[in-house]
């Protein structure tokens, strides 16, 4: 992963979510984004929680049958992890619990990827590979850019265990090793 990347799109908390809610600029005033927006590209880059060096960029395009998610992660231990959208996009606490718990708006079950009933933050597990680099893309029926399920300003999260994908609420996947904030890409 190229530090320029990083840097051309590493920005604050409060930046990125400015970005999220902007649609324009139109003569020097921004314009909220409307569940209408069209915004069919978000980003987020990885950092790693306290005492960790976990990190990388997960994109998100809208495509026919609903949003591609590829990841690129770095610095994880060889194996499955779980991979999730969490409730708010908030990474200012050392271990990511700011981020809250996965993005859930249906109030349904924790389950895996393919499951009918699941959070809709529940995207199962990353696999590292023996020098803890991991690749993932997936298409997620059930993921929004816009309306009350969107993942625009929601948080990613990597833990440091594999997701289960069953226990209660969580896939008992432990710590949170990295945290990124979804933003509207151009």
């Amino acid at each position: 992963m190229s530090a320029k990347i990083f840097g051309a799109i590493s920005l604050s908390a409060g930046v990125l979510m400015a970005f999220t809610v902007a649609s324009g600029q139109h003569e020097g005033h921004m314009q909220m984004a409307k569940s209408d927006s069209g915004i069919s590209r978000a980003v987020a880059v990885l950092s790693p929680t306290d005492g960790n060096n976990v990190s990388g960029i997960v994109t998100f395009n809208k495509v026919d049958g609903g949003v591609k998610v590829v990841a690129h992660i770095e610095g994880l231990t060889p194996g499955k992890h779980g991979f999730h959208i969490h409730e708010y996009g908030d990474c200012g606490s050392p271990d990511a619990t700011s981020a809250g718990g996965h993005f859930n708006p249906g109030g349904n079950r924790h389950g895996a990827p393919e499951d009918n009933n699941r959070h809709a933050g529940d995207i199962g597990n990353i696999t590292a590979d023996s020098s803890g680099a991991a690749h993932l893309e997936w298409i997620d029926p059930d993921m929004t850019m816009d309306g009350p399920n969107s993942i625009i300003g929601r948080g990613v999260i990597v833990h440091v265990n594999e997701d289960d994908l069953k226990t209660q609420p969580t896939g008992n996947a432990g710590a949170r090793v990295a945290c990124g904030v979804i933003g509207v890409a151009k």
